[in-house]
């Protein structure tokens, strides 16, 4: 496993993004664990945040694309700041946008903000966790309708690994559906794998309990 993955895990936990214990997921599923992006809440955060985006982003796509787009709302900061470390790791100065909820019916109007799509572009969607893949069914349709552009891949921070609507899981589904690039920055695999038996701050999160319900989680959702 890559450096930039390995820290990204001690990040969330860090942050208290990513927990272990009760929760009910919000199709009413209970896991034993949790990814919740809305705990990044600053600065240096935010910053940290959005150079793993970019050395995901980098790795999987290269300099193959032309615009990040942010689904409203958690996807707004992160396509901001995934094309600042772009940018600054990289030396590619991409364009970004994102979507009100609204449509603007005054000033410039329209429901874009930043960059407008233009024919040829190339576009990633930032994401922060896919779980059935609405806000993506909802986004492709609204940028193709405004130019013949291309959605060439997207970019979220944890994959589940969970079955989204079939057997497969959400992102394997919208790989098939779309035919563009999916990728986490981790997958729930590799969180486990770098996790367990492991001492993060006076306590290891995933002791042989813990694995125990993993493991019956994935048996009963687990993608196929």
């Amino acid at each position: 496993m890559e450096d930039y993955k390995k820290e990204f895990i001690l990040f969330m936990v860090e942050c208290g993004v990513l927990t272990f214990g009760d929760f009910v997921t919000k199709s009413g599923r209970k896991t034993p664990f949790f990814v919740n992006t809305g705990r990044y809440r600053t600065g240096s955060q935010l910053a940290r945040l959005g150079e793993y985006y970019a050395r995901s982003i980098w790795q999987n796509m290269g300099d193959r694309f032309d615009v990040l787009f942010g689904p409203a709302y958690k996807g707004i900061p992160l396509a901001v700041t995934a094309s600042m470390s772009l940018h600054s790791l990289f030396g590619k100065d991409v364009a970004f946008c994102f979507n009100r909820k609204e449509e603007k019916d005054h000033g410039e109007g329209g429901s874009l903000v930043g960059h407008r799509p233009v024919d040829g572009d190339r576009i990633v969607i930032v994401e922060d966790v896919t779980t059935a893949g609405t806000s993506i069914h909802e986004t492709v349709p609204v940028l193709k309708k405004i130019a013949r552009i291309t959605v060439a891949g997207l970019a979220v921070s944890v994959d589940r690994m969970e079955r989204g609507t079939g057997e497969q899981s959400a992102l394997e589904e919208l790989r098939k559906e779309y035919g563009f690039r999916a990728f986490p920055i981790v997958t729930m695999k590799e969180v486990v794998e770098f996790l367990q038996g492991r001492v993060v701050g006076g306590t290891i999160l995933i002791d042989d309990e813990m694995k125990r319900r993993i493991d019956d989680y994935y048996a009963l959702y687990g993608a196929r």
